[in-house]
């Protein structure tokens, strides 16, 4: 069986992630969260009064991408993925609503993106990754033998969204949830730096009334016909 890379794109908050780290756990296949590099940067610029307000200064963050590091390591408790900024574990930090209200504009910045886009495809040079985002399978590995645009109802992703942050303690409401998707979809689709779009060879998986153990087999399956 050959070692391929696999590129999920879609929606935010369609459950993307959930399946990526899925996949690659039961495949043994190393999982980056391309989001989650973002997330990071957007954590740093929060936390380095990169913003004010709701106001990003560019020229500061462009001046700080060469202190930003970002890794990922396996959490021995989940047997997945944590996102690591400069050697500390932020997985928990960058899930909240703060760096959610705030990834977008981030995200549609040129040098960030380059600069992210690099760092990824070192993660893919010798094959056997699974990796999420928005412009995997467009602009960090077109080759990607495996493509899936993963999307959901906006409904049911504030709904699922909503859950995940309630469980994590977070006080906020369903209309705020969607409207935060909503806004993300928006920008992310019109941005002109890596905008998202499915690529023409991808596989389109509509998970809006799927289960989890569903979509997975899907997923499965499709790997095991591009890996053969």
């Amino acid at each position: 069986m050959k070692k391929i890379i696999i590129a999920l794109d879609g929606h935010s908050s369609c459950g993307k992630s959930t399946m990526a780290k899925d996949l690659a756990a039961k495949i043994g296949y190393k999982y980056i969260d391309s989001g989650a590099m973002y997330r990071a940067v957007t954590l740093y610029s929060i936390e380095n009064g990169i913003f004010k307000g709701e106001q990003l200064n560019p020229d500061a963050l462009e001046k700080a991408m060469d202190h930003i590091k970002i890794d990922f390591h396996p959490n021995p408790e989940t047997g997945k993925s944590d996102t690591y900024l400069n050697g500390k574990n932020v997985e928990k930090k960058i899930r909240g609503m703060e760096v959610a209200g705030k990834v977008s504009p981030i995200a549609t910045v040129g040098f960030v993106r380059r600069a992210m886009v690099r760092q990824q495809q070192e993660f893919g040079m010798e094959k056997g990754i699974v990796m999420d985002g928005r412009d995997i399978g467009t602009v960090v590995f077109p080759h990607a033998e495996l493509k899936v645009f993963v999307t959901a109802r906006p409904e049911v992703r504030a709904q699922r969204r909503l859950d995940e942050l309630k469980a994590k303690g977070e006080d906020t409401t369903f209309e705020e949830v969607l409207d935060n998707i909503k806004q993300r979809d928006l920008i992310d689709s019109t941005r002109s730096e890596s905008p998202l779009r499915k690529a023409d060879d991808a596989f389109v998986l509509d998970n809006s009334d799927l289960t989890i153990d569903e979509q997975n087999k899907i997923l499965l399956k499709m790997f095991q016909e591009k890996s053969n």
